[in-house]
C-alpha cells in the first residue's frame, strides 16, 4: 500500500483566519507578520530548529510544502526559494491572501498529492518546532500495524506524544520533557487521496470527534518551542517525564533532532528582542 507523507508548514502566511491571535484587518496582520525583527526571529527558529531534522530524515520519501505569501519581503522570500531548491523534499507555494484559511491551506497542498498514493499521511508543521529524524520512517512503519483501523472510515490519527518543550528566556534555553497528546507536531492524519481535507482541517485538540486515534509514547519524537512570537505561549496539558542529566539531554537533542543546545543559546541570544508593546502573536 503506497503511503504518501505530505506536510504543510506555514511561514508567516498572511491570512485573516487560522491563528489563535486575531487582527482587525489584513493590513494590521501583514504589518505584524512582516515586521523585519520578527521575520529574523522566525527564520532562526525555522532554519536552526526545524530544518536540521528534516534534512536528516532516515526515510527521505516525504514532501513538506512551505506556504507563504507572494509578497513576503526580501531577503526571506529568496532564502525560501533557495532552500526549496537545495532540499528536494521541500516545495514552496506562494498563496495570495484568502479570506478562508482552510481554503488557502488546501490550495497549497492539493497540487502535491501523489496520484499513485493509496493513503495520504497529512501532517502540519509549525516553523519553530522539530520532529525527530525518524518521524517519517516511524509513521510509515506504525501505519502498517494499524491500517485495519484506518480502513473502517478511511480516517485515522497517529500521535507521537513524547517530546521536549523549549523556552528561551534570559539568555538560556529551558527544556521541559513532556508527554502531550495531539499537540499538532509529530501528529499524522491518514486520509484517502480522495479526501478534500488536509491536517489543518482538523483541530488537533479535538481529533476524537472525527476519527479514531493511536498514541505512541516512545521514543522521543517532537520538540516544541515557546517564545515571544508563539501563536500560543502555553505549554498545555501533559505529563512530565525525566532525563538523567544535562548530558543525556544534550545527547538526545543531537541524536534525535541534530541540535546543539549551546549553539542554539548563543544564536537565540543575538536575535532582535520581542517588543512587548506590539499586540498579537502568530505564526
Amino acid at each position: 500500500m503506497r503511503v504518501q507523507m505530505l506536510g504543510l508548514c506555514r511561514f508567516s502566511y498572511v491570512g485573516l483566519r487560522g491563528y489563535q491571535v486575531e487582527h482587525d484587518s489584513y493590513q494590521e496582520r501583514r504589518a505584524h507578520l512582516y515586521d523585519p525583527d520578527r521575520l529574523a526571529r522566525r527564520w532562526f527558529w525555522f532554519s536552526e530548529v526545524a530544518l536540521p531534522a528534516w534534512r536528516a530524515q532516515t526515510d527521505p520519501d516525504f514532501t513538506l510544502v512551505v506556504m507563504t505569501g507572494p509578497d513576503l519581503p526580501e531577503p526571506w522570500l529568496s532564502l525560501l526559494r533557495d532552500l526549496c531548491l537545495e532540499v528536494p523534499q521541500l516545495r514552496l507555494e506562494l498563496i495570495p491572501p484568502m479570506q478562508w484559511h482552510l481554503a488557502a491551506c488546501r490550495a497549497a497542498i492539493m497540487p502535491h498529492i501523489d496520484p499513485r498514493a493509496e493513503v495520504i499521511g497529512h501532517f502540519r508543521h509549525d516553523d519553530d518546532d522539530a520532529v525527530a529524524v525518524d518521524y517519517i520512517a516511524a509513521a510509515r512503519r506504525d501505519f502498517r500495524r494499524i491500517k485495519a483501523l484506518w480502513k473502517v472510515d478511511r480516517k485515522l490519527s497517529l500521535d507521537y506524544s513524547r517530546g521536549l518543550m523549549i523556552e528561551f528566556a534570559e539568555g538560556r534555553l529551558k527544556v521541559t520533557p513532556r508527554i502531550c497528546h495531539n499537540m499538532g507536531v509529530a501528529l499524522t492524519i491518514f486520509l484517502g487521496p480522495e479526501a478534500a481535507e488536509t491536517a489543518l482541517h482538523y483541530d488537533h485538540s479535538r481529533l476524537p470527534q472525527w476519527m479514531p486515534g493511536v498514541a505512541v509514547t516512545r521514543p522521543l519524537m517532537f520538540l516544541r518551542s515557546i517564545h515571544g512570537d508563539s501563536d500560543s505561549g502555553a505549554m498545555g496539558p501533559g505529563l512530565p517525564w525525566t532525563m538523567d542529566d544535562d548530558q543525556a539531554l544534550d545527547r538526545q537533542l543531537r541524536q534525535r533532532f541534530r541540535l546543539r543546545r549551546t549553539s542554539l543559546e548563543r544564536q537565540a541570544a543575538a536575535l532582535p528582542r520581542v517588543d512587548p508593546s506590539r499586540p498579537g502573536r502568530s505564526c
